[in-house]
């Protein structure tokens, strides 16, 4: 894509890709060898304990003596693509009997100002308490 040797500018060439300038220069660096025997370690635990996040993982690698932060152990995690397998909150499912509403702007097309408002009912902490807000838009 960037020829260098191009009677054109690479930062000319760059904006007429519509890429940064940064990406053209960025060679990445390899993975170093503490690394890689570390997130071998990590695939290791996590086969054992598909549960375990970040903490627990640092926790583990810290009672087998390796000095590790979590922030790093959660860099590695992203990088091999692994994840906590554990239950997450399931809050799109609606409660046995209740009844789905229809949206009636669905086919309503909006042309004009005033012809549909929206309103939002919204809490601002204060230092007693909260205080209840309605805001109304003119979509």
């Amino acid at each position: 894509m960037i020829d260098r040797s191009h009677d054109l500018p690479v930062s000319r060439q760059a904006r007429q890709l519509g890429i940064s300038r940064g990406s053209i220069y960025y060679l990445p660096r390899p993975v170093s060898s503490a690394d890689l025997a570390m997130m071998r370690r990590i695939d290791e635990l996590h086969m054992t304990y598909p549960f375990a996040g970040s903490r627990m993982l640092r926790d583990l690698l810290g009672g087998e003596g390796v000095k590790v932060g979590r922030l790093h152990v959660a860099t590695l995690m992203k990088k091999m693509g692994i994840a906590a397998i554990y239950r997450r909150r399931n809050t799109s499912k609606p409660a046995q009997g209740h009844r789905i509403y229809p949206y009636l702007l669905r086919k309503l097309a909006v042309t004009q100002p005033n012809q549909v408002w929206a309103t939002d009912i919204t809490y601002v902490p204060m230092t007693r308490g909260f205080y209840a807000m309605q805001l109304e838009n003119a979509l």
